[in-house]
């Protein structure tokens, strides 16, 4: 598909929230850098500023590698990347500290210029990479260990450069409370994308018990038809095997019956399987509304279906069954529409729905699912079309003749 939009448009909602979630951190990561750079080129010439900016830009690398790892072992691609975990707060408590006594001991220390750009390192660099390391921890008291160890460390690095006790206090504060704020945050986004995740299993799940619930329906009735049948047969055969050898003329009565019973066992299993085949198009509209608002998709049914002969229904029938699957499983839709049309001489269902993603690759070659519709449709001189708009839009087009040919009898 083509577009600037169209990766974004093929990506499920759990890749959709992962790679928000992964790009939001990044963009976090590079705000860092950009705090303090706002900082040091307004109070100190160019070149010092460089110099202050070199290792705020490994520590930014370095946090932004970190959360990248810490995320895929989030969704269960890496292992905890604990090395890059020490790292990272180890590089953070090392600029923070030097950013301290470089501003209270270093050349120019203590002036207020130098004062307030190393001060701008030490905070940001302390709140950020305290933030970006909670995402590599689940446990709350761990994050909470994490936030709490740097705040205290920060106000005993601040006293012991020769900050007085309440200023050191208040630095403290001010860190525990910035780093709590970013931690959170990261423990937040972590909470939700498992949450979507888990979601969308649920959601796989669903489906798959449906299709078990449905094979087990048809196993039962084919169950319940042959079993009864084929255990008469067994028992009337092995009466008309006694009977031959008896040489008695009711074994050929029997063997009658045996037939009758096995030619009523194939009409059986046709009705089984045609009422497994046919599905009533009022009801599958009113299903599929009732499925699709169940995930929160907002679906409008509208039509007439009245009248239209059991042929139709059934195929139009499944057509909105594989339509209802497709939203579920392949798109990333908030509102779909069906509709039901009569023009002269044929009936069009159309159903719509803005999380475009053709399924099972091209719109009108791909995919067994709509080539299985493209089957049904066409044993009542019906035509499918299915594919994206352009617009952000999916839609799929059946339209039947209501002067088309009956169904060809299920082969025995």
């Amino acid at each position: 598909m083509g577009g600037p939009g169209g990766w974004w448009r093929r990506k499920s909602t759990p890749a959709k929230v992962e790679t928000y979630t992964r790009w939001s951190f990044h963009l976090i990561a590079l705000s860092e850098p950009t705090v303090i750079a706002v900082t040091a080129f307004g109070h100190l010439d160019a070149r010092a500023g460089l110099l202050v900016m070199v290792p705020v830009a490994a520590h930014v690398a370095l946090a932004m590698v970190t959360a990248s790892r810490a995320l895929d072992w989030t969704v269960g691609r890496r292992p905890q990347p604990l090395r890059l975990l020490w790292a990272l707060g180890a590089a953070t408590a090392v600029v923070a500290t030097a950013a301290v006594v470089y501003g209270r001991h270093g050349p120019g220390g203590g002036g207020e210029e130098t004062g307030a750009v190393m001060g701008a390192v030490f905070g940001t660099t302390l709140s950020y990479g305290v933030g970006l390391t909670a995402l590599g921890l689940k446990d709350r008291r761990r994050v909470g260990l994490l936030v709490a160890g740097f705040g205290a460390g920060a106000g005993l690095v601040a006293w012991a450069a020769g900050m007085p006790a309440l200023t050191a206090l208040a630095t403290a504060a001010f860190v525990t409370a910035a780093s709590a704020f970013f931690a959170a945050t990261s423990a937040f986004s972590i909470w939700l994308l498992n949450a979507v995740y888990t979601l969308d299993e649920a959601r796989e799940t669903r489906a798959r018990l449906a299709v078990a619930e449905e094979r087990l329906r048809f196993g039962r009735d084919l169950h319940d038809v042959m079993g009864r049948n084929l255990a008469v047969i067994a028992l009337k055969s092995e009466l008309a095997v006694q009977l031959a050898r008896r040489e008695r003329p009711e074994a050929v009565e029997q063997m009658i019956e045996v037939q009758r019973i096995a030619q009523e066992t194939q009409r059986e299993v046709r009705e089984v399987v045609r009422g497994y085949r046919r599905a009533d198009l009022e009801t599958e509209l009113h299903g599929a509304q009732g499925v699709l608002r169940a995930a929160g998709i907002d679906c409008e049914v509208g039509g007439d279906t009245d009248g239209l002969p059991a042929e139709v229904q059934s195929a139009l029938g499944w057509v909105v069954r594989e339509a209802t699957t497709n939203v579920l499983r392949h798109g990333d839709a908030r509102k779909c529409t069906v509709t039901v049309l009569r023009p002269e001489g044929r009936v069009v269902l159309t159903v719509r729905n803005d999380g475009a993603t053709t399924p099972h690759g091209s719109s009108r070659t791909g995919g067994t699912g709509l080539a299985g519709l493209r089957e049904r449709l066409s044993a009542v001189d019906g035509t499918l079309d299915a594919g994206e708009t352009g617009d952000g839009e999916f839609r799929l087009v059946a339209e039947v003749p209501l002067t088309a040919r009956p169904v060809a009898e299920v082969a025995s």
